[in-house]
């Protein structure tokens, strides 16, 4: 059992010391897919939201996958309702936009377009994605989080990086190629 999955245990009747440490030693692999899943600006609330409901569901935590796949599932599930909270509203926001004719400037740095890139693939093929080659957990793990089989998230994640080189390669690039050796045409 590593350290993190020891927390967890202990902060499941004693929620003071133990739960920080929780939060410490698992705050970084939660931001980083938070941020993956949704984006940066909004990665630390919903960091935040996880934990929040972390400290509710701490009880029933029994150990059967890691601290850390039970939480990623819990941001899993924040990351969920925030998107489709945010897609209720994305249509009116467009609306706005192409009512005041002002132009949309894409910006050229490369995470941008890498969240662009992977904004637009599938949800489920992103999300294996990222909890495969972002956060780099085994595909066991994935599939405990995504509730599975290990097949499916291999699936997913070889689907997903066929859909970003054929993005890729579809694509007017700019001028000097920043296109990752493995993925060009």
């Amino acid at each position: 059992m590593n350290e993190i999955d020891q927390v967890a245990f202990i902060a499941r009747t004693d929620r003071s010391a133990a739960f920080d440490a929780l939060v410490v030693g698992s705050y970084e692999h939660v931001w980083r897919f938070c941020a993956a899943l949704v984006d940066r600006q909004s990665a630390d609330d919903l960091a935040q939201e996880t934990y929040y409901r972390c400290i509710r569901a701490l009880p029933r935590f029994r150990g059967d996958s890691s601290a850390r796949t039970w939480l990623l599932s819990i941001a899993r599930h924040v990351c969920a309702d925030e998107l489709r909270s945010r897609s209720r509203f994305r249509r009116a926001d467009l609306d706005d936009i192409e009512s005041t004719g002002a132009p949309v400037t894409p910006d050229i740095a490369d995470e941008i377009a890498i969240s662009d890139l992977l904004a637009k693939l599938d949800a489920n093929r992103r999300e294996a994605f990222l909890l495969t080659q972002i956060v780099r957990l085994s595909y066991g793990e994935a599939a405990s989080i995504c509730g599975c089989p290990v097949g499916t998230i291999k699936s997913r994640v070889a689907r997903a990086r066929e859909d970003l080189i054929t993005m890729l390669c579809a694509t007017d690039g700019p001028a000097v190629d920043r296109t990752p050796v493995i993925l060009r045409c």
